[in-house]
C-alpha cells in the first residue's frame, strides 16, 4: 500500500462525505436561519421551534436525493472493495 494510494483514498473519502452531507446541511441551516429570523421578528424566544421545520426539509432532501446518495456510498465502497486484491503484496 503506497503513500500515493492512501492519499487518494482519504481524498476520496473526503469528497464523497461532502457530497453526501453537504445538501442536508445546508437545508439544515437555511430553514435554521429563517427559523431564527422570524423567531427576532416576532420576539418568540422558543428554543425548539426550529426542529419540526429542520425535519421536514431534511426528509424532502433525503426522498429527493436519498437513492444519488446510497448510489455514491455503494460506488465508492465497491472501488475499495474492487481494489483490495491490488494491495497484497
Amino acid at each position: 500500500m503506497s503513500e500515493a494510494y492512501m492519499i487518494s483514498l482519504a481524498q476520496n473519502a473526503m469528497t464523497i462525505t461532502l457530497m453526501i452531507a453537504g445538501p442536508v446541511l445546508i437545508v439544515s441551516l437555511i430553514i435554521g436561519v429563517l427559523v431564527s429570523l422570524i423567531q427576532a421578528a416576532t420576539q418568540i424566544n422558543e428554543v425548539t421551534l426550529s426542529f419540526i421545520p429542520k425535519i421536514i426539509g431534511i426528509s424532502v432532501v433525503m426522498m429527493l436525493l436519498g437513492s444519488w446518495m446510497m448510489q455514491q456510498l455503494i460506488s465508492f465502497t465497491a472501488k475499495i472493495l474492487n481494489s483490495l486484491p491490488d494491495l497484497v503484496h
